[in-house]
C-alpha cells in the first residue's frame, strides 16, 4: 500500500539514479606491483660493495651509470625519491676535498710530473711526516683521483637506493626487533625535508603578500613559524605513535631475552671478524665461514627479538620473482668483482707510477651491466590514469 508520504516507485532494472557514477568511471590509478623495498636496497649495497673493489676510474664510472640509469628510469614520482640528486652533488664535494688536501697536503705517492709547486711552510719538529704546499704532482692527484672515485661511487649507490625504495614502506617491512629503531632513522631523515618545504612555503607566502622574504629580518619572521610547525608534527606524530601503541613489548620468558641476547652479540662479533678476515690476506681461510657464522647468529638474535615486538601489517610487501631477480644481480656484480680483483689485480688496481691511461678489463666491464637488470624486469613508476 502506499504510505502517507506519497506512492511508492519502482525504478526499472539498468537505471542507475541520477548523480551516481557507474563503478569503473572516473579517476583511477594504474594498478602496478612494486618492488620490495628491501631488494632495492640489497641491490645497491652490493654495487657499493662491488665499487670497493677496484680502483679503476672506467669501472667506477661504470657503476655509477649503471645506478644512474635504473634510477632515471624506475625512480617513483614522490617527494622523497628526489634525493639522488642530493648524493650526487655530495659525492662531487668528496672529490673536490680530496683533491684539495692532497694538493695542500701533498701525497705519499711520489712523482715524477710536477703540475704546480706550492710555497711550502715550515713546521716544527714535532710534526715531521706532515707539510703545507711543496710540488703537486700529477701522479699523487690521480691517485687521490682514484681512491676518492672509490668513496664516490659507494655514496652515489646509497642513494640510488634512497630515491628508490620507499622509506615507510622499508619500516613496515624491518623485523619487530628493529622496528622502534627504524621508526627513529626514518624521523629523523624526514625531518630536514619537511624543514625545507615549510621554509619554501612560507617564503612563497610572504612575497604573495608583498612582504619581504631575504634578509636577516625575513629570516626572522619565517624562523619563528616553522619552529612552531615542527613543534606540532612532533606532537601530532607523538600522539599517533602512542594511540597505535608505539614502543609496548610484550612478556618473554627471561631464557629467551638471554639468548636473544648472546645471539645478537656473537652474531655482530662474528661479522666484524669475518669482514676483517675478508679484508686482509692473512684471514682469507677464516673471513668467509666467520661472516656466515655471524649472519646467522644475528638474524637468530632478530627473530627472537622480535617476538617482543606485537604488531601487524597492513598489506606486507612481498618478496616475489623479481625481488630475487634484482636482488641476485647486484650480488653477481659484486661476486664477479670480487673474482677479477683476486685474479686479476693489476687490471682493477691501475697504478700511477709510471703514469699511463687505464684501461677497461672486459669481462669485469661486462659483469658490471648485468646490474642493469632491474631497469627491465621491474614495473615502471606509478602514473595517474584517468578513463573517460
Amino acid at each position: 500500500m502506499p504510505s502517507e508520504a506519497g506512492p511508492s516507485r519502482t525504478r526499472p532494472s539498468g537505471v542507475r539514479p541520477s548523480g551516481v557514477r557507474p563503478s569503473g568511471t572516473g579517476p583511477r590509478r594504474r594498478v602496478t606491483t612494486s618492488l620490495h623495498p628491501g631488494a632495492w636496497w640489497l641491490w645497491a649495497l652490493a654495487l657499493g660493495t662491488a665499487a670497493t673493489r677496484t680502483t679503476n676510474p672506467l669501472l667506477l664510472a661504470l657503476l655509477i651509470a649503471v645506478s644512474a640509469y635504473v634510477v632515471v628510469t624506475r625512480r617513483p614520482h614522490a617527494p622523497w625519491s628526489r634525493s639522488y640528486g642530493a648524493f650526487v652533488k655530495l659525492a662531487l664535494a668528496v672529490l673536490l676535498i680530496r683533491l684539495l688536501f692532497t694538493t695542500v697536503l701533498g701525497s705519499p705517492v711520489p712523482g715524477t710530473h710536477t703540475l704546480v709547486t706550492l710555497p711550502e711552510v715550515p713546521l716544527p719538529d714535532w710534526a715531521q711526516g706532515i707539510r703545507l704546499g711543496g710540488r703537486v704532482t700529477a701522479e699523487g692527484l690521480t691517485f687521490a683521483l682514484y681512491d676518492a672515485m672509490k668513496l664516490a661511487t659507494l655514496l652515489i649507490c646509497v642513494g640510488a637506493a634512497n630515491a628508490l625504495a620507499n622509506p615507510s614502506r622499508l619500516l613496515k617491512s624491518l623485523p619487530g626487533a628493529l622496528y622502534e629503531m627504524g621508526v627513529a632513522v626514518v624521523v629523523a631523515l624526514t625531518f630536514a625535508p619537511n624543514l625545507i618545504a615549510d621554509v619554501q612555503r612560507l617564503r612563497a607566502a610572504r612575497r604573495l603578500r608583498g612582504r619581504p622574504d631575504k634578509g636577516l629580518r625575513g629570516l626572522l619572521q619565517v624562523g619563528l613559524p616553522v619552529l612552531e610547525g615542527a613543534l606540532e608534527r612532533s606532537v601530532a606524530l607523538a600522539a599517533a605513535m602512542d594511540a597505535r601503541g608505539y614502543g609496548r613489548t610484550a612478556d618473554v620468558p627471561a631464557a629467551v631475552r638471554r639468548t636473544t641476547a648472546a645471539l645478537t652479540l656473537a652474531g655482530l662479533l662474528g661479522v666484524c671478524a669475518g669482514t676483517y678476515g675478508l679484508l686482509t690476506a692473512a684471514g682469507g681461510t677464516y673471513g668467509v665461514p666467520v661472516l656466515v657464522a655471524g649472519v646467522a647468529a644475528a638474524l637468530g638474535g632478530l627473530w627472537l627479538g622480535g617476538r617482543r615486538t606485537v604488531r601487524t601489517r597492513y598489506r606486507p610487501d612481498r618478496w616475489d620473482a623479481r625481488a630475487w631477480l634484482v636482488t641476485a644481480s647486484g650480488a653477481a656484480v659484486a661476486a664477479l668483482l670480487f673474482l677479477a680483483a683476486a685474479r686479476d689485480p693489476a687490471a682493477l688496481h691501475p697504478g700511477v707510477v709510471p703514469l699511463v691511461a687505464p684501461s677497461l678489463p672486459l669481462w669485469p666491464a661486462a659483469a658490471v651491466l648485468i646490474g642493469l637488470l632491474p631497469a627491465f624486469v621491474t614495473p615502471a613508476p606509478e602514473t595517474a590514469v584517468k578513463e573517460p
